[in-house]
């Protein structure tokens, strides 16, 4: 279970804010954002015809800018480490990772499916993410409001659409979708699955650095931060570029 706490870090002179960079840039729409504590002090995203390549670093500058702190104030980085976009995953990484390795600062991997989930977590019954992975396939998983947090029924994967309206089938609950999944496999959904579901509002269904932020806040509490050097993203699956390599190895054999 995933629950949302008060977050603290004790010292010898008392409380001291938790201050955390979040980084999304796991599908079209890139993401950054700074939380305190439980508080959102900035957030700032750009779903507009620009590459993460060119917006990262400038929207991170903007935000730890208007956010009124310096960088090496960031008590750790959190970071949607996956799946989604083999490249925004590595652009998205390598930001991370080179912010960690200059300030000596950690790393929280938080699952991209959980973020977006994260969203809805008010939500009375499944909470279903779903991201576009070509091919008739998505990266989804199933997840429940629990209180003020979430519990994962069904670990994110790489799985053709139908399989998980079959999977969703089983509970026989009300399910809420969202994320760039639903605008390919609308129409899916509305024609296969027999639960009854809702697709979240437009302003909630895309990711949130900000929801990022806090489960990192979470997870850095429960002592699962890494160091820079350790991090990885979390692919589930061989690029295109890669299946594409293997598939012409095979035919030349």
């Amino acid at each position: 279970m995933i629950q949302r706490t008060f977050l603290k870090q004790l010292t010898e002179e008392g409380s001291k804010t938790m201050r955390v960079l979040a980084i999304d840039s796991s599908g079209l729409t890139a993401t950054v954002a700074v939380v305190e504590d439980e508080q959102t002090i900035a957030e700032y995203t750009v779903n507009y015809k620009k590459t993460h390549s060119q917006t990262l670093l400038p929207m991170i500058e903007k935000v730890v800018d208007m956010s009124g702190i310096e960088l090496e104030q960031i008590d750790a980085i959190a970071i949607a480490a996956g799946p989604g976009s083999f490249t925004g995953l590595r652009i998205g990484s390598a930001t991370a990772k080179g912010i960690g390795l200059a300030l000596k600062k950690p790393i929280v991997s938080v699952p991209t499916l959980e973020g977006i989930a994260y969203r809805v977590s008010v939500f009375d019954g499944l909470i279903c993410p779903i991201m576009d992975a070509r091919r008739g396939q998505v990266y989804t998983g199933i997840y429940k409001a629990d209180g003020d947090g979430l519990t994962c029924l069904s670990e994110q994967k790489a799985v053709d659409i139908h399989d998980i309206l079959k999977e969703l089938e089983e509970y026989d609950e009300k399910v809420i979708f969202l994320g760039d999944g639903v605008e390919v496999h609308r129409e899916t959904i509305e024609n296969e699955l027999k639960n009854e579901f809702v697709f979240a509002p437009v302003h909630l269904s895309k990711q949130s650095a900000a929801a990022v932020a806090v489960l990192g806040s979470i997870y850095f509490e429960q002592g699962k931060a890494e160091s820079a050097d350790e991090h990885k993203p979390i692919y589930l699956r061989k690029s295109q570029a890669e299946r594409e390599r293997e598939e012409r190895l095979k035919n030349q054999g």
